[in-house]
Formats: C-alpha cells, sequence, structure tokens
C-alpha cells in the first residue's frame, strides 16, 4: 500500500452551488470590484473611477426623454441580405442572431418624445446590435426622421453608439453616409437644431458622416470618438499615437467637439440646449452649423450668445479655441 493511500473513507462536505451571476464585477477601467446594483445605481458609472459604462438603447431613450413620451416610428423597415453575403456566417444567420439577443430588428431607435415638454426628434443607435453598425435600414430610418423633424419643425437630437458601417452590405452601408448628411444640410438650411451626442465609441463612417455634423456637438466623458481605431493606424503608421489621441477629452482641446457632458448631467443639459434653441429664434440663426464649427476662433466663440455659452460652459479663455488656433 502506498505511502498517502487512504485507509478510511474520504470526508465529504457538503456544498451549495451558486446559481448564476453573483453580481459583483471588476471595472475595466480602474479594476476595482462593483456591484451590479451600485453600478446601475450609478447611471452605468463606476462610483469607483466615474468609467462610463454603455447604455442600451432602450436605457438612453429612459435617460433623455421625458417620461413615456417616446413613440417610435418607422418600425415597417425591415433589414434584407440583397448581396447575399457570406463570410464565416451567412448574413441572414448574423441577424438572426443579433436579433434574438438583442430583442430588435436593427441598431437604431428613431422617433418622437418631449423634453422638458419640448417635441424632439430622437435617434439613438444600440451598440448591442452588431456594434451599431450602419446599414441601410438605420440610413432610411434616420433620414425619415430628418424629414420628419424638418416637416414638423422638431429639433433633433441622435445618440450615436457605433463601431461604423456594416461591411455584410457594402456599398449599401457606406451610402448612407452620404444620404443622411444630405438630409441633415436640409435642415441646416431650414435653421431647426441638430444635436449630436457622441458616446463610446463613435467611429468609422457613423463619425465621418452625420455623428460630426451637429449644430452641437457633445461627448460623454472618456468616449473613444475616431474613424479608425488605434490599432489601425499604429498598424499603417508603424507608430502608437499619444496616449488618449482619440478619447473626448483630446477631441474637446482641439476643437472638433463642442463640450463633454457626465452622463448624470445629460438630460439637464440637452434639455436645457433643446429649450435654447426652441424659443430664441435669433439666437438659433446666430448659432448655424457654419458659426459653431468655429470654436476654432476665438473671436467666434466670444460672438456666441451668452447663454450659449453657459450651457457649453466655455470660459472667457476657451482652450479648445486657443488649441486650434
Amino acid at each position: 500500500m502506498g505511502l498517502f493511500s487512504r485507509r478510511q473513507p474520504k470526508i465529504k462536505v457538503q456544498t451549495s452551488k451558486r446559481d448564476g451571476f453573483s453580481g459583483w464585477l471588476k471595472c475595466t477601467s480602474c479594476t476595482e470590484l462593483i456591484h451590479v446594483n451600485e453600478l446601475e445605481a450609478n447611471d452605468n458609472c463606476c462610483p469607483k473611477c466615474d468609467f462610463h459604462y454603455r447604455l442600451s438603447a432602450s436605457d438612453r431613450i429612459k435617460s433623455l426623454a421625458d417620461k413615456d413620451s417616446f413613440t417610435e416610428l418607422f418600425t415597417h423597415l425591415k433589414p434584407t441580405d440583397s448581396l447575399e453575403f457570406v463570410d464565416s456566417q451567412s448574413y441572414p444567420d448574423r441577424l438572426a442572431k443579433a436579433q434574438a439577443s438583442s430583442k430588435r430588428d436593427d441598431s437604431i431607435y428613431v422617433g418622437t418624445c418631449t423634453m422638458n415638454k419640448i417635441p424632439t426628434a430622437l435617434a439613438v443607435m444600440d451598440f448591442s446590435f452588431m456594434g451599431g453598425s450602419m446599414g441601410s435600414v438605420l440610413g432610411e430610418r434616420l433620414t425619415l426622421l430628418i424629414e420628419y423633424a424638418l416637416e414638423h419643425k422638431m429639433p433633433l437630437v441622435v445618440v450615436s453608439s457605433s463601431g461604423g458601417a456594416r461591411m455584410q452590405e457594402s456599398i449599401l452601408s457606406l451610402m448612407q453616409m452620404a444620404k443622411t448628411s444630405a438630409a441633415l444640410a436640409k435642415l441646416d438650411e431650414a435653421r431647426i437644431p441638430f444635436i449630436s451626442i457622441l458616446t463610446n465609441p463613435t467611429s468609422g463612417g457613423v463619425t465621418a458622416s452625420f455623428a460630426s455634423l451637429g449644430d452641437i456637438i457633445i461627448a460623454e466623458p472618456g468616449a473613444l470618438i475616431c474613424f479608425a481605431g488605434p490599432r489601425v493606424i499604429e498598424q499603417c503608421i508603424g507608430h502608437k499615437l499619444p496616449p488618449g489621441a482619440q478619447k473626448s477629452e483630446f477631441l474637446l482641446q482641439h476643437g472638433m467637439i463642442d463640450c463633454i457632458i457626465h452622463r448624470k448631467d445629460m438630460r439637464k443639459k440637452v434639455a436645457e440646449f433643446v429649450e435654447f434653441f426652441s424659443g430664441n429664434e435669433q439666437d438659433v440663426r446666430d448659432v448655424s452649423c457654419k458659426s459653431l464649427e468655429s470654436c476654432k476662433a476665438q473671436e467666434s466663440v466670444d460672438s456666441l450668445p451668452a447663454k450659449l455659452r453657459e450651457l457649453m460652459a466655455l470660459p472667457d479663455d476657451n482652450p479648445e479655441a486657443q488649441a486650434s488656433t
């Protein structure tokens, strides 16, 4: 018999297995342990380091619109496999999987709501559906919403969260960039305000089209906002980008966005912007797309209406303007 052989039967210890998720998460940013209830109570932001986790599209709508005021539009539009695209899976199979997991038929909600009782056209992208990718349905729904806002003279708010154009739709996806941008040009001509909110991540063809055309461009803290991601750029040029080069703070410093707003303040601030644009026609004319592009020139920033400067939290010595001159 071996030295370590047991003469007596093994001791049995009664244990109970945990059922499912314990509720604890390690923060992606600071690695601190946080409980899911604590995270949800803090608007899906880490209570330790303030890292902004993604919100589902339905939660985003609840966080922005007045209670029970959102009515979805253009739900009759459904994605189709016009190109019969196949990679490791067929496009219909990928769509079916995304639709089953997200309980949505595509990556965007569009509709009307009220913000501070002001009728508003609202579009919210859902990253959980194929990475928030922009296909023909997203482009068509958004274009129809822009036309609806134009017809009813409603301010437009679009929340972007996307990996870019949907490769399974090829050129049909890419043409949505031009279509949505052309529709927004008509909205601009009519002096109807468009507020663009960029969340983590906003990239690719979405960044290169409608997401960057807002009269006011808002970003959440720490959001990745880019055309090509940092790894792609580093592989192309053979050099590492400066730390934080594609984050919202860097873009604000260089005049690419107008302001950064914490999620807990987003509802109040966006409603104030909507109210400002809806209530003062002269100020709306003063801050058209062309004048707001302008945070690149100090004199243009100085000419903005005082109330708008206050909403954007622009100091007298505006750092992003100075960095861009």
